[in-house]
């Protein structure tokens, strides 16, 4: 079993931050196209190799998201029609996500057995999410989808603030 935390930098015009361990020492950053369509996000490793990618469908009634793995399209995060309370789905090969993911309290299973479990943390600067790992085969996968639910949720609010 291993912890990681998501760090986002509250005042961060180029949306970048970085995944560390318990020790705080950096494993993973996270660095978004500012300017750039499609919107993207690039994960990189300690190492400076890119891990995944998650980029935002452009041209599209509603907005989805693909997250890309090593090359590979694993998982897509999708608005469905919703009057009242904004509804998104989650497509992926043999991950299920249970819980309240809009809000970061939320397990990830794999075939039935728990590999994951995500929850928010109060009380620090900017958003903090704290990710137990317990399959560790899978760790680049599950990190990717928790920055990619929270690109989704960032998207939300901006399109919010923006009709406002």
């Amino acid at each position: 079993m291993e912890k990681l935390y998501i760090k986002q930098k509250v005042f961060s015009l180029g949306e970048k931050f970085t995944v560390t361990d318990e020790q705080e020492r950096p494993r993973y950053y996270v660095e978004g196209s500012f300017f750039k369509l499609p919107k993207q996000f690039s994960i990189v490793d300690d190492k400076q190799h890119e891990i995944a990618r998650i980029t935002k469908k452009t041209m599209t009634l509603l907005p989805k998201f693909f997250l890309e793995v090593e090359g590979n399209e694993m998982i897509t995060l999708k608005k469905e029609w919703s009057f009242f309370k904004s509804r998104y789905t989650i497509s992926a090969q043999q991950i299920e996500v249970q819980g309240n993911w809009w809000d970061m309290e939320f397990e990830v299973y794999s075939q039935e057995k728990q590999v994951a479990s995500i929850r928010k943390r109060w009380f620090s600067w900017g958003d903090t999410y704290e990710v137990t790992i317990l399959d560790e085969e899978l760790e680049q996968l599950l990190i990717s989808l928790v920055i990619a639910i929270d690109c989704v949720k960032a998207d939300e609010a901006g399109a919010a603030s923006g009709s406002n």
